[in-house]
């Protein structure tokens, strides 16, 4: 595999990795977020003081463009407008709810990772060689707080996979010690992942 094919891999893994807690964030809303682009615009406006300038910056638009969709002149956005819309809208919508729910996952209750992604720890042949293997595994409070620790930190690729793959194989495969503390396991090629919390 090449570097470019390791990087783009990388990125692809962080970038199920990051939908799979905005996932669970989601799911915690106590009701549901603007679905309109001019009632996004609304509430992001909201969130910016009033400042229709630094939500055009934020959107990667124009303040005119901000303007006619506040007012209610455009009503369709383009479909990097829309994602834009989306993902600010969800970052930013019932922050009490979300850090509620990531106080009581990093000191208490743990979250669950799902994830169907090529997992090995043992040479090729035996048993325990590498293969694609469908997980579910409830992950202790320490390493959920240590995950998203690095989520909000803006961790790499590497630092975000590296915090995730700790996680699954300190409960999955190492049992939380259990006579294979050493144990170092491979984790690679996410296909799917879930989270919740």
């Amino acid at each position: 595999m090449t570097e470019e094919e390791k990087a783009q891999q990388a990125a692809r893994t962080r970038s199920k990795l990051l939908e799979g807690l905005a996932r669970a964030e989601r799911a915690l809303f106590t009701r549901l977020a603007p679905k309109s682009a001019r009632a996004r615009m609304k509430f992001l406006r909201t969130r910016e003081n009033g400042s229709t300038k630094s939500l055009a910056e934020r959107l990667g638009v124009s303040r005119k463009t901000v303007q006619r969709y506040l007012s209610g002149a455009s009503t369709k956005p383009n479909k990097r407008l829309q994602q834009a819309l989306v993902q600010e809208t969800e970052s930013k919508w019932q922050p009490k709810v979300r850090a509620r729910a990531r106080q009581r996952v990093a000191s208490s209750a743990g979250m669950v990772i799902s994830c169907r992604a090529y997992f090995g720890f043992g040479p090729e042949g035996a048993s325990d060689a590498g293969r694609v293997r469908d997980i579910t595994v409830a992950v202790s409070p320490s390493h959920a707080a240590a995950i998203l620790a690095a989520q909000e930190e803006g961790a790499t690729e590497s630092d975000l996979h590296d915090a995730v793959a700790e996680a699954i194989a300190d409960a999955y495969f190492r049992q939380g010690g259990g006579g294979r503390a050493g144990l170092e396991v491979k984790f690679a090629d996410v296909e799917w992942l879930n989270i919740s919390f």
